[in-house]
């Protein structure tokens, strides 16, 4: 459940399915999702990048980063809330990971721990934590749990990556975009998360990491 072992089949399955796939799959041939192999660590990450664009929550990362070289529960619930701050944190999302810190120290997020859950499942015990939204919680299925068929629908990046790739209007509502990229998944299933990851990788110069 934790590998990426479909990957090949999901591309060919992909490739077959989709043209505009099938460009990218090929010219990024060899690669693939990974993460950072730490629950934590992967929802701090996704903290950081909601709601802000992809170069600016890689620079408030890389500042966390350099302040606090290890992002574990200890180090960040007995963090000063200053020099979180001091990264380029918003109040609000400190608040976040700290609370987040403090839940990782009193329960179980081991990967042990999501293996009998569903997808629903998991997205519903990850937003019982404050500021855990959908959004978050689908970035922990795909980056971390490596879960093969999830669509984050709210997601920007993927918004910008489709209307671009699929010639869809640039300045249509995101609840249009939504809706098409819904139906548009349907010919993607079961292996939604391979073709998020190659229009998440067709947009930026390296490939995102939670």
């Amino acid at each position: 459940m934790y590998t990426t072992e479909y990957w090949d089949a999901a591309a060919v399955f992909l490739s077959h399915n989709d043209a505009v796939l099938a460009t990218l799959i090929e010219r990024h041939r060899g690669e693939r999702l990974s993460g950072s192999g730490d629950a934590f660590r992967t929802l701090v990450n996704a903290i950081v990048g909601q709601q802000i664009s992809v170069t600016v929550a890689s620079a408030i990362w890389s500042r966390l980063v350099a302040r606090f070289p290890r992002i574990d529960p200890e180090t960040l619930a007995s963090a000063d809330p200053q020099n979180l701050r001091l990264c380029g944190l918003s109040a609000r999302k400190v608040e976040y990971i700290s609370g987040l810190a403090t839940d990782f120290l009193r329960d179980d997020y081991s990967p042990d721990s999501f293996d009998r859950l569903d997808d629903d499942a998991v997205r519903q015990r990850l937003c019982a934590l404050r500021g855990i939204g959908p959004w978050t919680a689908e970035m922990f299925l795909i980056f971390h749990l490596h879960r093969p068929d999830v669509l984050p629908l709210g997601d920007i990046g993927l918004h910008r990556s489709a209307q671009r790739l699929y010639g869809w209007p640039a300045d249509e509502a995101p609840s249009d975009t939504k809706k098409r990229l819904a139906e548009l998944g349907e010919a993607w299933r079961p292996w939604r998360t391979v073709a998020v990851w190659y229009l998440w990788r067709d947009l930026d110069a390296e490939p995102v990491v939670y």
